[in-house]
């Protein structure tokens, strides 16, 4: 029987086993000619070894709990978790002391980032610049935005051009701390552009993405519409209000020293006596996000990669319901699209570049991504988090245990000690009665290291990958934003209404902006928690950048149709693959 050629007629005389190994190998090529950086941290646990490690993260490790070295790590326990991460020897990391008691945290999964993948850059291809240092001014400058973040966490996005706290925030980032923010907002930080990200997306229009509010046109629960905020999902349905938390005083967590000590030592305070906690909720009505607290608690409580298959939905049914697979605004380089020009007139894409093989993507490069994040965060950097950097501030200006504030000289930057009268100190001392960097989560930071962020890199590679998929210059058809008319009645936060800007003129939103502008609205969330640093948003989205594009560069080995993917990258340059 002569044998019949499957496709790839340029190797027709392969058998499909041979063929599926060659292709095997031509994506293995590729991964292997991507060259292995040299990673380089900043140096300060080098620097800082001999002083318990200060610049370094070591939650859910022993502190001292009295005495001169009061909430520093103790160093044989830390030595030991370098020893783990050095041998790599599983039986290593089981040896690592916790400080939690007799139900401690546990550390977050640090073996992920000695894992394999089959399929995208190694884990180790990538690499990312050393973190800022406590001594430097840009540290110095991540700190204090995070700190103006929990001074103005209850003020609505829409409200930022009129309040007081905010116009002094975006003068104090303006001009007391030269490099900050990375990269610059062009003319600096304005009332308009505070908190926001680095690409053109996050300038435009509102605060918070379309992607995080808008519906979808579907065939359930009818009618689903862009106003009604619900996603359809099959014959199912989304509903992008969120059970929110209350306002401060309530939802504000780890502001004195001895429940910062108890926290930095792993003591779940979920499991503990704190009374304050899974008490804090607003049980009146489901909102959509409208202020920084809102949106800190939705990245708390998200099943990763949630926000971006919902995104996804909503692309995919952008447009009429009924039409071919794929669904939705596809980039031009799909060759079944529907959308003019049109693609093939014979076929509709499905299990390859349809609806179910971008859903299956989303959740293929989450995973790779986080183990590049992993790496680096335990393996290479190890950066301490904003709650860490605020407690050596609070020993360094109040004192600890009974130690005055003189036995604690820690080597931070003196543009963020700053207690005159309006400094962001000043007023954090004055709100809070500490330094300490209040904390939306009762249990503060995960116990993983602070740089790069987990949700950044997810967000960067998900994003990455949306805007290779669906046509980055498609203008979103019926934008919406939170009604303002429902401002301080039960009904705030529960409707939409039509986007418009402050003249009342309807925005005009493209597709790729505004998943811009998702990728750090779920990146910077979880600044505005107090887990997280700019440079851990900044330096994660690019990382999964990367990663989400490798992965596309070894994908398109794969197919049988031509194809290409065509994006933007976050910093304003084009590639085609």
């Amino acid at each position: 029987m002569s044998q019949q050629p499957f496709g790839r007629s340029n190797v027709q005389p392969f058998s499909r086993r041979r063929l599926a190994h060659r292709i095997r190998e031509e994506t293995a090529e590729v991964a292997f000619l991507r060259q292995h950086p040299n990673h380089q941290n900043n140096g300060e646990e080098a620097d800082y070894s001999n002083r318990n490690y200060i610049a370094n993260y070591s939650k859910g490790l022993p502190h001292f709990t009295a005495g001169p070295n009061i909430g520093e790590v103790m160093p044989q326990a830390y030595n030991l978790l370098l020893r783990a991460l050095t041998s790599g020897n599983p039986n290593d990391f089981e040896a690592i002391p916790l400080g939690g008691g007799a139900n401690p945290r546990k550390l977050i999964n640090p073996q992920s980032g000695l894992a394999f993948d089959l399929e995208g850059p190694d884990s180790h291809a990538l690499t990312i610049p050393p973190a800022p240092r406590i001594d430097s001014i840009e540290a110095a400058g991540e700190m204090a935005e995070v700190y103006w973040m929990a001074l103005a966490r209850d003020i609505k996005f829409e409200s930022f051009g009129t309040e007081a706290i905010i116009s002094a925030a975006a003068s104090d980032l303006s001009t007391n701390y030269s490099i900050f923010p990375r990269p610059p907002y062009p003319g600096g930080v304005t009332t308009s552009t505070i908190f926001r990200g680095f690409t053109r997306g996050d300038l435009i229009g509102h605060y918070i993405s379309q992607f995080l509010l808008l519906g979808g046109a579907g065939f359930v629960l009818a009618p689903i519409t862009p106003s009604s905020g619900i996603i359809p999902y099959g014959s199912l349905s989304i509903n992008q209000r969120q059970q929110t938390i209350r306002p401060f005083p309530n939802s504000t967590f780890l502001t004195n020293f001895g429940s910062w000590l108890n926290n930095e030592n792993g003591v779940n305070p979920i499991v503990g006596s704190d009374p304050t906690c899974g008490n804090n909720y607003d049980t009146t009505a489901l909102r959509f996000i409208r202020n920084m607290r809102d949106l800190a608690n939705y990245v708390h409580y998200d099943d990763l990669p949630q926000e971006f298959w919902n995104a996804c939905l909503i692309l995919q049914h952008m447009d009429v319901p009924c039409k071919p697979m794929p669904r939705g605004p596809v980039d031009q380089g799909n060759p079944y699209r529907s959308m003019p020009p049109g693609g093939s007139m014979t076929q509709e894409g499905f299990g390859t570049l349809g609806d179910p093989n971008i859903l299956a993507l989303i959740g293929e490069v989450t995973t790779r991504a986080l183990k590049a994040a992993w790496f680096q965060k335990w393996f290479v950097h190890r950066r301490l988090r904003p709650e860490e950097f605020g407690a050596l501030i609070e020993k360094r200006l109040h004192g600890a245990g009974g130690e005055p504030p003189g036995s604690f000289n820690y080597p931070i930057h003196p543009s963020i000690l700053n207690m005159a009268g309006g400094s962001v100190l000043n007023r954090i001392d004055a709100t809070f009665g500490s330094f300490l960097l209040p904390q939306v989560y009762p249990e503060g930071c995960p116990l993983h290291p602070s740089y790069p962020s987990g949700h950044a890199i997810i967000a960067g590679a998900c994003v990455t990958l949306l805007k290779a998929w669906f046509d980055e210059s498609f203008v979103i058809p019926t934008p919406v934003m939170i009604d303002p008319t429902d401002n301080g009645t039960p009904n705030e936060g529960t409707r939409l209404t039509t986007a418009v800007d402050g003249t009342g003129t309807p925005l005009r939103l493209t597709v790729g902006d505004e998943l811009n502008k998702l990728a750090s609205n779920i990146s910077i969330g979880r600044n505005m928690s107090g887990v997280h640093y700019r440079s851990d948003y900044v330096q994660g989205v690019l990382l999964g950048e990367a990663v989400a594009i490798g992965l596309l560069e070894e994908q398109k080995v794969t197919y049988n149709e031509n194809f290409s993917f065509t994006l933007t990258r976050f910093d304003g340059t084009g590639i085609t693959i």
